[in-house]
């Protein structure tokens, strides 16, 4: 599809792409090889997209998702990347996922803990960073363990050592990389959900761009473009999603 006058204002309407990034989230917006910041694949995206429409793309840096998606749905950016949710769908507009990763459970070394079936029992609190898609997740499909939410999910490892919490939620990688870093907690094996990380906009925008934005997508997984990002950018444990 071609990039016509049109569609250019659909998306950008202020002449440059506001492109919503979360840099909480270390698949997305992290690079282990890039020396610029902020780097990863949702930043080549956001680039690659502005130069198909002729524009210049402008990085709008948060610390949350849950700020990324406010951003987007207030109309304060353009396109923005972030997890697919219902609770998110109704102000915005997701493509298909273009990476998949995993939402894990972490707890201290000495946890009787060991899988995460054991997690949502009576008297467990689980840290969680507030707004994020995993805690969106978890508030619907946990029973019996309480959600306690901390501002950022770089923060809910810290959190849970200093309150003395059973456990603690995240992504994956942000995770294993927090053990690394603190020493006497363990992740546990296994996932308690895929996250489905999309491409996305204000649902005021025009079709002729939500179609153009869901080709988008699609495209740069066909082509290797996302598959490539990821090997450029040393993220490992991320998982380029199937053809929409």
């Amino acid at each position: 599809m071609a990039a016509d006058a049109s569609l250019i204002r659909q998306f950008a309407p202020t002449g440059v792409l506001r492109a919503s990034l979360n840099l909480g989230n270390p698949v997305l917006a992290h690079s282990r090889t890039a020396s610029e910041r902020p780097a990863g694949v949702s930043i080549d995206l956001a680039r690659e997209l502005a130069s198909e429409l002729g524009v210049q793309a402008q990085l709008l840096e948060f610390d949350t998702a849950a700020r990324s998606v406010e951003a987007l749905a207030a109309g304060q950016a353009d396109v923005g990347f972030m997890a697919i949710d219902p609770l998110r769908a109704g102000s915005i507009q997701f493509t298909t996922a273009y990476v998949q990763i995993e939402g894990a459970y972490l707890v201290p070394q000495d946890s009787p803990i060991t899988s995460n079936e054991q997690v949502d029992q009576p008297g467990i609190d689980i840290v969680v960073g507030a707004g994020s898609a995993y805690a969106l997740y978890l508030a619907r499909a946990i029973k019996n363990a309480r959600l306690l939410e901390v501002p950022t999910s770089e923060a809910v490892v810290e959190a849970m050592l200093e309150g003395g919490h059973p456990a603690a939620a995240g992504v994956r990688q942000q995770l294993e990389s927090d053990a690394k870093r603190l020493g006497g907690v363990r992740v546990l094996a296994g996932r308690f959900m895929v996250i489905n990380q999309a491409m996305a906009m204000p649902r005021d925008r025009g079709a002729q761009a939500h179609a153009y934005l869901a080709d988008f997508v699609e495209r740069m997984k066909r082509q290797g473009f996302v598959a490539a990002a990821l090997e450029r950018h040393g993220i490992q444990g991320a998982k380029v999603a199937e053809a929409g």
